[in-house]
C-alpha cells in the first residue's frame, strides 16, 4: 500500500488547489495555506485542513509542497514558516522560480535542514485537476522514495534530471519547455489577429493545415479559447505567463543567448496584462495585437 503522509501545500491557486485536492483524494493528510484565505477554504470540503499561517500549515508535515507565484513569494512564505520547520522534512518546490531563485531556495533548505527537491511541473488546469501533470524533478536519490507518493498523486510521470536540486536542473528544463509553450501561444494569437485584419476566416487556415505537418493540437486548443470566448476561467493566466516569459528571457541573457522571440513574447504578455487581461487564459495575449486591447 502507498504510504500515507502529512503534506503541507503552500499556495492554492489554479495549480496548488488541484494538487492539494488530488493529494487528499489519494488518502494523504493535507494541510493548506494561501495568502488569500478564500482560495484555500473550498479545500476543506475535500478534507484538507486550512491553516491561518504558513507556520501552522507546516506543523507535523512529512512533505512541504510550494506552488506560489515566483521565487520571491516562496522565500517570503517559507521564511514565515521558518519557526515550525522540522529538520529532515522533504520540500518539493514546484513554483517556477527561475534558476537563481532556485539556488537561493536550496540554500534556505540547507540552512533549515530540509531535503530539497527542485520539482516544477508541466501542465495547466485540466491535467492538474486530473492528476496528470508531468513532474520535472531534481534531488537526492536517497530521499526520492519519501516523496514518491506525493509525486504520484499529482502527476502522471516524473522525469528526474539530476541529484542536486540546487543546480536547478529541473527548473532549467522547465524554462526550455515553457519557451516553446509560450512561443506557440503567442503565435496562435498572432495568426488570429492577422486573419482578422486581412478579413480571413481563421477556420479556413485550420482547414488548410489539417492533418499536415503544420497542424498542431495545441494551436487549435489555444485558438479555440479565443474564437469561442472561453478565456475564463484560465487554464494558465496571462499574469503567470508574463512572469515565466521574463524568467526565460533572463535565463538567456545570463547565459549569453539572445532570445528575440521570447523577448517579444514577454512584451506581448505584459501588454495584454496591462490591457486588463491578466486573469484570463494566456491565449488572451491575442489582444496585445490591438491598440485598444479588445480585438475590435
Amino acid at each position: 500500500m502507498t504510504e500515507k503522509l502529512t503534506v503541507s501545500v503552500l499556495g492554492t491557486g489554479i495549480m496548488g488547489a488541484a494538487m492539494a485536492r488530488n493529494l487528499a483524494r489519494a488518502g494523504h493528510t493535507v494541510r493548506v495555506w494561501n495568502r488569500s484565505r478564500s482560495k484555500a477554504e473550498p479545500l476543506a470540503a475535500d478534507g484538507a485542513y486550512v491553516a491561518g499561517t504558513p507556520a501552522e500549515a507546516v506543523e507535523g508535515a512529512d512533505v512541504i509542497l510550494t506552488m506560489l507565484y515566483d521565487g520571491a513569494a516562496v522565500r517570503d512564505v517559507m521564511g514565515e514558516a521558518g519557526p515550525a520547520l522540522r529538520r529532515g522534512t522533504a520540500w518539493v518546490q514546484s513554483t517556477t522560480a527561475g534558476i537563481e531563485s532556485t539556488g537561493e531556495l536550496a540554500a534556505f533548505a540547507n540552512a533549515h535542514g530540509l531535503v530539497f527537491f527542485d520539482a516544477p511541473v508541466l501542465g495547466t488546469r485540466q491535467p492538474a485537476e486530473s492528476g496528470q501533470l508531468l513532474v520535472l524533478a531534481a534531488g537526492p536519490v536517497a530521499g526520492r522514495d519519501a516523496i514518491a507518493p506525493v509525486l504520484d498523486a499529482v502527476g502522471a510521470r516524473t522525469v528526474w534530471t539530476g541529484e542536486d536540486g540546487a543546480a536547478a536542473g529541473a527548473t532549467r528544463l522547465k524554462l526550455v519547455a515553457n519557451s516553446w509553450v509560450l512561443a506557440t501561444t503567442n503565435a496562435a494569437g498572432e495568426v488570429l489577429a492577422l486573419a482578422k485584419a486581412l478579413g480571413v476566416d481563421p477556420r479556413s487556415f485550420f482547414d488548410a493545415i489539417a492533418g499536415g505537418p503544420l497542424d498542431m493540437g495545441y494551436l487549435r486548443a489555444k485558438a479555440g479559447l479565443v474564437l469561442d470566448d472561453r478565456l475564463s476561467p484560465a487554464s494558465f493566466a496571462v499574469t503567470t505567463a508574463a512572469k515565466d516569459a521574463r524568467l526565460i528571457v533572463e535565463a538567456g541573457e545570463q547565459n549569453g543567448v539572445r532570445l528575440d522571440l521570447a523577448a517579444a513574447g514577454a512584451a506581448r504578455f505584459a501588454r495584454a496584462e496591462a490591457q486588463g487581461h491578466g486573469d484570463e487564459d494566456m491565449a488572451a495575449a491575442y489582444f496585445a495585437s490591438f491598440e485598444n486591447g479588445t480585438g475590435d
